[in-house]
This record gives C-alpha cells, structure tokens and sequence, in this order.
C-alpha cells in the first residue's frame, strides 16, 4: 500500500514539474499576441519609455535623457551573473558619466533589499526600483543580468543577454551607440 502511494506521489509530483517547465518555456519564448518576446525589442527599434523611482527618491524617466547614450541594466541582487558585472557596469557609470546615463533596475525586490545589497557590496549609484514589475515587462526581461544600449535618439543599439564579458565589450557597443 505505501509503494503504491508513494509511486502515486511520484507521478504527481513529475506531472506538476513538466506543467511547469512548459509553463516556463511558453512565457520565455511568447508574448500575450503570440509573438516570439525577442522579436519585440529589436537592434534599432525604439525602446518603450518608462517612468519609475530610484533608492533617492528621484522620478526618473527615460524620455528625459534623450540626446544622450543610456545604458539599461536590469538586475538582482540573488543573480550570481549580475552581481559579477556590477562593478564594470559602476565602473563605466563612473567613467562616462559627463556623455552616457547608466539606469540600474532592479527586477522585483524591495528598497529595503536593494539598500542592503548596495551598502554590503559598497556601491553608491541610484537604483531604479522595479518591485511590481512594469519596467522588467516593457522590456520582455524574463532572465538576468540583461543590458540594453540606447543611442541618442532613444533607438536600441546592442542588447547583451547574461553577464558582461569584460569592459571592452561595454566600452565598444556604447561607443557604437554614440556613433549610431
């Protein structure tokens, strides 16, 4: 009898991880109109606008930086990924500070969680706060670190899916940007 339950359990429990994973890769590869997410920020389309607020309190909007390259970094503070490119990423926010905007957005955490992470990790730069999500969707962001690269005129110029690979390749696709 307990054999029989416990195989029982089993394929219950298989059934229930195999909805998921389907679940999972419809909603990486699918947006609500059926068309592949990707395929909806594209290299030279325009990026959605947004507005939101940072760890300073300060309302920031995209639309506002406009003439300038911007650099779009979604991530969290649980991503091994984005926490190993963090510091090139401030690094870059540091060097080109005068000529590029660097927006950090952090996907789905509290500001509580947020300050925690920057002040153990000794950072100082604004995060955007993304806890309910509407940045992270705008951008069809369904895995981390992901960085988008803005030309002046708003157009997506390089999108750079997982971690950073060193500071050239940051250095080159925002000068890319500038040249866009």
């Amino acid at each position: 009898m307990k054999l029989h339950i416990r195989s029982g359990l089993t394929w219950f429990i298989l059934l229930i991880a195999l909805i998921a994973a389907v679940w999972v890769v419809i909603s990486i590869t699918r947006h609500n109109d059926g068309q592949p997410a990707m395929q909806r920020l594209s290299i030279g389309s325009h990026a959605p606008d947004f507005e939101g607020v940072n760890t300073n309190g300060e309302k920031i909007r995209l639309a506002d930086y406009r003439g300038k390259v911007v650099v779009i970094n979604f991530w969290a503070s649980w991503c091994g990924p984005c926490v190993n490119e963090m510091p090139l990423i401030n690094g870059v926010f540091q060097d080109h500070s005068d000529d590029v905007v660097t927006l950090f957005v952090n996907a789905g955490e509290s500001k509580g969680t947020i300050m925690e992470f920057l002040t153990a990790q000794q950072f100082e730069f604004p995060v955007l706060i993304d806890a309910a999500g509407k940045i992270t969707g705008a951008y069809f962001v369904t895995g981390l670190p992901v960085t988008y690269i803005l030309n002046k005129d708003g157009a997506i110029s390089q999108a750079i899916i997982g971690e950073i690979e060193n500071k050239q390749q940051l250095d080159h696709a925002i000068k890319n940007a500038g040249e866009d």
